[in-house]
């Protein structure tokens, strides 16, 4: 069942509408085919015609559908023969970023990404999909291991940042986020990150320091939350709409940046709508750019990621 957000309630309408004539007319004999054709047709273009023209707040409350697909649902659709890999061999086991040996059609890969889980039980066991130190000191482990074995690793962002808990800071959480990008920026075997929902602030970047860097069609990026920028700067998290539109968080606007390398198109209605469409178009993005790098040097890998970082923000 859809969770209909804030500016699709005249589709919600609509959709409304159209379940009534359905069981009004159950079993009556009442043809009503051309009426319920004429009223999908209408939706179907209010949909597409109000998911032309987000905003940019509007994109991150898309981005944080909880009908949106996760890490566990992208394995499901777009990958096969995945083993998980747990623990980070000095603290234990984080739930919020999984990781483990995959296969995208017929290619080995490392995958290593956050999840969020779909329901209060698995949200809370999989902390919001907020990273704690040994998360990111896993993820470390699987790229070494990935190097070791000569595998590309792809990874699947979607988190608000890593978690900003006082336990964290005390298992060292800015060390091991600086060590896990570093590990990145280090792999001598080809990376392709994509941010699939939220990519907040450094629990992303520690995940998504590639040579290609893809995006969903409605998913964000930036250096804080909407609310957390609006806090900060007006006393107030009201301002979030001005705050997401100033930070220039959407996918189209950081390709104009140069931040990220290529947009994912999405569904019809967001990735919410049809997850395991969503799955299946990335994991077809994802083999092209992999085919794209296979052949490459560890050398050149490193220098593409270094000139890459370097060139952003430069005239």
């Amino acid at each position: 069942m859809i969770s209909y957000l804030e500016f699709e309630k005249p589709v919600a309408q609509l959709q409304a509408r159209i379940a009534e004539l359905r069981l009004a007319a159950d079993g009556d004999g009442v043809d009503i085919s051309a009426e319920l054709q004429r009223l999908e047709s209408k939706s179907a273009k209010l949909l597409e015609s109000t998911y032309a023209a987000l905003t940019p707040w509007q994109k991150t409350q898309v981005a944080r559908h909880p009908n949106r697909p996760h890490f566990r649902d992208f394995v499901r659709d777009a990958f096969d023969e995945f083993v998980p890999m747990g623990g980070d061999r000095l603290y234990g086991e984080d739930e919020a970023i999984l990781g483990g040996f995959a296969s995208l059609n017929g290619r080995r890969v490392m995958l290593i990404g956050h999840e969020k889980g779909h329901d209060t039980e698995s949200r809370i066991r999989h902390n919001f999909g907020m990273g704690k130190p040994e998360g990111y000191r896993k993820a470390i482990r699987l790229m070494e291991l990935a190097g070791r074995f000569g595998l590309p690793v792809v990874t699947l962002v979607d988190t608000s940042g890593a978690f900003p808990g006082v336990e964290a800071e005390e298992r060292g959480q800015a060390e091991a986020i600086a060590r896990s990008t570093e590990a990145c920026l280090a792999l001598p075997v080809p990376m392709v990150a994509t941010i699939v929902g939220e990519g907040g602030s450094g629990g992303a970047v520690a995940l998504a320091s590639a040579e290609r860097v893809l995006m969903f069609e409605h998913a964000v990026y930036s250096v804080i939350s909407p609310e957390g920028c609006a806090s900060i700067l007006w006393r107030t998290a009201e301002k979030a709409p001005d705050a997401a539109e100033a930070m220039k968080v959407t996918a189209q606007q950081l390709l104009t940046l140069k931040i990220i390398d290529r947009i994912v198109e999405e569904p019809k209605g967001g990735a919410h709508r049809a997850p395991s469409e969503a799955a299946q178009t990335l994991g077809r993005v994802i083999g092209e750019e992999l085919d794209a790098l296979a052949g490459k040097s560890s050398a050149q890998l490193r220098r593409q990621r270094e000139d890459r970082y370097l060139q952003i923000g430069s005239l």
